[in-house]
């Protein structure tokens, strides 16, 4: 007499499999406090919004630029944090099923872990551009260099060389997957 039942081996797998697989919820609430933190940004965005314009008679053209390109530091931020909210959401937990939004994210439609990095490390050397920047105007008046603005200078450095990286890696894999797919 056969049975219908799977042997008991095969059934705890599969409970085992599942649960890894349902795992991948836990990750939702970090995204939820992602917003959360985007939330404070759009705060100190429009804080310092005010502060540009109700100060814009007093301020002198060095202020204005540095509170400017603070402006864009928080935007650039903020764009970061989308792109780890959506992408890393859609990558790793679940689908958005966004198909035919009119405003769906463009990049959104080929992401994966290989490109969600990249476009990661691309954000961070642009955040790192704009404080880079922003010491090299600070430096201008204090005439000294010292061991801060070397550092930052290292910093920006190894996130240029590290995009550069993942991106010759993320070729290198795109190009092998694809090659493999060809040949079956």
């Amino acid at each position: 007499m056969s049975s219908t039942t799977p042997p008991r081996s095969h059934s705890s797998q599969r409970t085992l499999s599942n649960l890894i697989f349902l795992s991948r919820w836990l990750q939702a609430p970090l995204y939820l406090g992602l917003i959360l933190a985007q939330g404070v940004y759009v705060y100190h965005f429009f804080l310092e919004l005010w502060h540009l314009v109700s100060g814009a008679t007093s301020l002198d053209e060095k202020t204005i630029m540095l509170t400017v390109l603070g402006l864009i530091d928080v935007v650039m931020i903020a764009n970061l944090l989308i792109m780890v909210i959506v992408g890393g959401y859609e990558t790793f937990v679940s689908r958005l099923n966004l198909d035919g939004h009119p405003d769906q994210p463009e990049w959104l439609s080929h992401v994966n872990a290989g490109v969600l990095k990249v476009k990661l490390a691309t954000a961070l050397i642009g955040i790192s551009s704009i404080h880079l920047l922003k010491t090299f105007i600070e430096l201008g008046s204090k005439g000294v260099a010292d061991n801060s603005v070397l550092w930052q200078v290292v910093v920006h450095m190894t996130f240029v060389l590290s995009a550069l990286l993942l991106a010759w890696t993320d070729r290198i894999s795109t190009k092998t997957a694809s090659e493999a797919r060809s040949a079956h």
